[in-house]
C-alpha cells in the first residue's frame, strides 16, 4: 500500500512539473499556428489581409467552425471570380473548383 502511495505522489509531481513547464501550452499554440496558416493559405490570403487574419486567428477571434470557414471560402472565391470578371459557365466552373480546394 505504501508503494502505491509513493508511485501516486511521484506521478503527481511529474504531472505538475510538465503542466507547469508550459509544454502543453506551447503545443497548443503550435497547433493553432498550423491551423491558422493552413486556413490563410487555402483562402489565398496575402499581404495585409493575411497579417490581419493571422493576428485574429492566433488570438482566437477568427472563425473556427467549418461552417464559418466554408462561408469565408465562399466569400474569397466570389471575390476572386469577380476580380477575374468571370461570368456564366466559366464562373460556375471556377467556383466549383475553388470551393473544393482544402
Amino acid at each position: 500500500m505504501q508503494r502505491l502511495h509513493y508511485y501516486a505522489c511521484v506521478a503527481a509531481i511529474l504531472a505538475s512539473a510538465v503542466i507547469g513547464s508550459g509544454a502543453f501550452a506551447a503545443n497548443t499554440q503550435q497547433e493553432r499556428m498550423k491551423q491558422c496558416n493552413a486556413s490563410a493559405k487555402s483562402s489565398n490570403l496575402s499581404g495585409d489581409a493575411r497579417k490581419d487574419y493571422m493576428s485574429k486567428c492566433l488570438s482566437g477571434d477568427a472563425p473556427s467552425t467549418s461552417a464559418n470557414s466554408q462561408q469565408q471560402k465562399m466569400k474569397t472565391c466570389n471575390a476572386d471570380a469577380t476580380k477575374q470578371q468571370l461570368k456564366g459557365d466559366d464562373r460556375k466552373k471556377f467556383m466549383s473548383g475553388c470551393l473544393k480546394t482544402t
